[in-house]
C-alpha cells in the first residue's frame, strides 16, 4: 500500500540545463515519482496543461519567462500543486517575492532530490518518501564543473566570450572545454 500511495506521487521538472534536469527525473524516478520535464516556462506550463503533478520544482532564471511567472499559471490549471522555485542566482527578495506569489518554498542551487524533498516538508507540502538501500550517485567535479560552465553560457545567451569572461577564463579554454563530450 505504501509503494501505491508513493507512486500516485508526481512532479514536474523545469530547467533549461538538461544535465541537472534529467539527474533530478532520474532521481524522483527511483523514488517511485511520476516525472514530467520542461526546458523553459511555456513548455512547462504546456506540459502541465496536459498532465498536471502534484509537485513542481521551477528554475528561477531561464531564457523567456522567468520561473516566478508560472506560479501563477500552475495554481490556476490545478489549485493545490505545490510550487518550489529553483535557482542558482537567489536572494532573500527573490525568496520571498516567491513565496507571495504562492512558492511552497525557495532553494539554492546545487540541490538534490533529497533537499528538493526536505524544502517541500519545509514548506507545509506532505510528500512521501520511501527508504531505499540503493545510494544515490553523487556528481563528480568534472560533472558540476560542466554543468556549471553550461549553466553560464545559456544565461549568456551562448555568447562564448562574455561566458569566459563571467567565468574567468580564456575564450579558447572554454571552447575546449566545450568540445568535450560531457562526463
Amino acid at each position: 500500500m505504501d509503494s501505491k500511495e508513493n507512486s500516485s506521487q508526481s512532479i514536474l521538472l523545469v530547467d533549461d540545463s538538461y544535465v541537472l534536469r534529467d539527474r533530478l527525473a532520474e532521481a524522483f524516478q527511483e523514488r517511485g515519482f511520476r516525472v514530467e520535464v520542461a526546458g523553459n516556462c511555456e513548455e512547462g506550463v504546456e506540459v502541465f496543461r496536459r498532465n498536471p503533478t502534484d509537485l513542481a520544482v521551477v528554475d528561477l532564471r531561464m531564457p523567456g519567462r522567468t520561473g516566478l511567472t508560472v506560479i501563477a499559471d500552475l495554481k490556476a490549471i490545478k489549485p493545490e500543486v505545490q510550487v518550489l522555485i529553483l535557482s542558482g542566482f537567489g536572494s532573500i527578495a527573490t525568496a520571498i517575492d516567491a513565496i507571495k506569489l504562492g512558492a511552497a518554498n525557495f532553494l539554492p542551487k546545487p540541490a538534490d532530490a533529497d533537499d528538493i524533498l526536505s524544502a517541500f516538508k519545509r514548506g507545509g507540502s506532505e510528500v512521501e518518501v520511501t527508504e531505499s538501500n540503493e545510494e544515490i550517485p553523487v556528481p563528480t567535479l568534472a560533472q558540476a564543473e560542466w554543468e556549471h560552465i553550461h549553466r553560464v553560457l545559456a544565461d549568456c545567451d551562448q555568447n562564448i566570450s562574455e561566458a569566459a569572461r563571467r567565468l574567468g577564463i580564456h575564450r579558447r579554454s572554454l571552447q575546449r572545454k566545450l568540445r568535450k563530450r560531457a562526463p
